[in-house]
């Protein structure tokens, strides 16, 4: 028997999109939402704000009751950020990128300078009247392109225009006489020795610092604009010497007067008190430019010929051997004071022919100019060089220079007159005056 029952037929289960109405771009947002929402680990708290602030977003009654912040809290307001402002950009202007400056741009006019002299690196250690036989580098100025409006010709620049220069060659007379005349412009009326005596005190170690070293290199060119320096606060200026350049303290001396237009009113071994004049005005003291690095010294001749003049090449070569075996005179020290090596060598000469002078641990371009003034003011022939030796010979005719032998350590500058005296000349006058007394009394 069958029973027949009336049962409601179940509805099959719905999925989920038909749980909700229909889709919509609005809806399929909210589902993303939710499965983000559903794979983050947040608190319910947390979720539960983000719900509701995302269902006010979305509706309408965000519009009508949410709160909006005046300009001036608003973070993007254009009164607290002008930058943000598009028409401010417009107006505010670019940096200019830095460019380092060039002197192939220059706009200036050349300096041009006034000084009746050529423009060297050393004075004291190259000579006018020695001509080189080629450079070592192109005639690049060391002034500078376009800084000075001499012309430099790789040994100096010199004051009048190589290309307007006269055959007789009276430009160097003409500029002599314009530095004497300065000079006498600028010194008037000569020191009282009492004058003398106060500007020396004021320039010894005890009284100030003020100090310009003098050293392997001479007086240079840049070393000027340093004494004009020291004058702008000082009368005199003291100058220590030391190195080659104190071979010859004479030269010194003169170039330090004939470039500055000072006078040198004391000497005492290397230190000098250069004096600036009485009419010296430090505004209007001269133009020196600057050189911005050393240039490269010219080639000059040999200054050791391969046989010495008047002998064979066997006797040369035995006359350097016997030179290297001969005691040495003397062994000079680095950057020392070599103010008596001439009158030694002069006094060494009377006993023997050769005379070696050692010169262990001085550069090879040092000894090199000893050398050379040696000949020069002894006079004497250069023999070698070999083993950081300096080997002279003194010539088959050889005769006592006549200015005598002896060369003081201190000048005397209270008399004009003698200026040129030493101490010890000095004396050795008082002594032959006093023989030449008793010689007269004893006839």
């Amino acid at each position: 028997m069958q029973f027949s029952v009336n049962q409601k037929k179940t509805p099959p289960l719905a999925s989920p999109s038909t749980l909700l109405p229909a889709t919509s771009p609005s809806n399929s947002k909210t589902l993303m939402f939710l499965a983000n929402l559903s794979r983050q680990k947040r608190s319910p708290l947390s979720l539960a704000y983000t719900l509701r602030t995302r269902h006010l977003a979305s509706s309408n009654l965000y519009d009508h009751y949410s709160f909006k912040p005046p300009p001036s809290l608003s973070p993007n307001s254009p009164t607290q950020n002008p930058s943000s402002n598009p028409s401010n950009n417009a107006k505010k202007k670019k940096k200019p990128q830095y460019r380092p400056p060039s002197s192939l741009e220059r706009t200036s006019k050349p300096v041009h300078s006034n000084l009746p002299f050529d423009f060297r690196y050393s004075y004291t250690e190259s000579s006018p009247t020695v001509r080189p036989i080629g450079l070592r580098e192109p005639k690049y100025s060391p002034f500078g392109p376009g800084v000075l409006d001499r012309e430099w010709t790789g040994v100096c620049a010199p004051a009048v225009d190589t290309k307007v220069r006269s055959v007789e060659g009276t430009e160097e007379t003409k500029l002599e006489e314009e530095r004497r005349k300065m000079r006498e412009r600028i010194q008037g009326e000569p020191l009282t020795p009492a004058e003398r005596k106060i500007l020396v005190e004021q320039c010894q170690r005890h009284k100030t610092k003020r100090q310009i070293n003098l050293g392997r290199d001479g007086l240079t060119h840049n070393m000027l604009n340093d004494i004009h320096n020291n004058w702008k606060f000082a009368e005199a200026v003291r100058i220590k010497c030391l190195g080659v350049p104190t071979v010859d303290m004479k030269n010194v001396c003169n170039q330090l007067e004939d470039k500055t237009f000072g006078k040198v009113i004391h000497r005492h071994g290397g230190l000098l008190v250069l004096y600036r004049g009485r009419n010296y005005n430090r505004k209007k003291r001269p133009v020196i430019p600057l050189m911005l690095w050393r240039p490269h010294e010219p080639v000059y001749p040999r200054l050791i010929k391969t046989t010495i003049e008047g002998l064979s090449i066997e006797e040369t070569k035995e006359m350097r051997k016997r030179g290297l075996a001969v005691p040495a005179l003397t062994k000079l020290a680095k950057n020392g004071y070599y103010g008596s090596l001439v009158p030694m060598v002069r006094d060494a000469f009377l006993f023997s022919e050769l005379v070696r002078i050692d010169c262990q641990g001085l550069e090879r371009s040092d000894y090199k100019k000893i050398g050379c003034k040696l000949r020069d003011r002894v006079p004497c022939i250069l023999v070698t060089f070999d083993k950081e030796q300096i080997v002279v010979w003194r010539g088959k005719d050889y005769q006592p220079p006549e200015d005598g032998y002896f060369v003081g350590d201190r000048d005397l500058f209270d008399n004009p007159e003698v200026n040129s005296i030493s101490t010890t000349e000095q004396h050795v006058l008082d002594y032959n005056s006093g023989e030449s007394d008793s010689s007269a009394d004893d006839e």
